[in-house]
């Protein structure tokens, strides 16, 4: 139980961590804007997903606690 408990804070602090290193990412979506016929008119539109730091830093913190708490914890 200590070993899974540990496993799951070190995961928690590796994706906390990396959400607050990155903030988001932005991905290019193609849509289809008309048709006539046989001829379609595509468009590129960006989009950008965002991660809130506070998602992060509650990991982190989430993490950092279970790590300690199974280390305290006798066998």
């Amino acid at each position: 139980m200590k070993f899974i408990v540990n496993i799951i804070g070190i995961v928690l602090i590796i994706v906390g961590i990396l959400l607050l290193f990155y903030q988001g990412y932005t991905y290019t979506k193609h849509e289809k804007v008309a048709q006539l016929g046989n001829i379609q008119v595509t468009a590129d539109t960006e989009k950008t997903v965002y991660f809130s730091p506070i998602w992060g830093g509650l990991s982190l913190a989430a993490g950092i606690i279970l790590v300690v708490v199974a280390i305290r914890t006798k066998p």
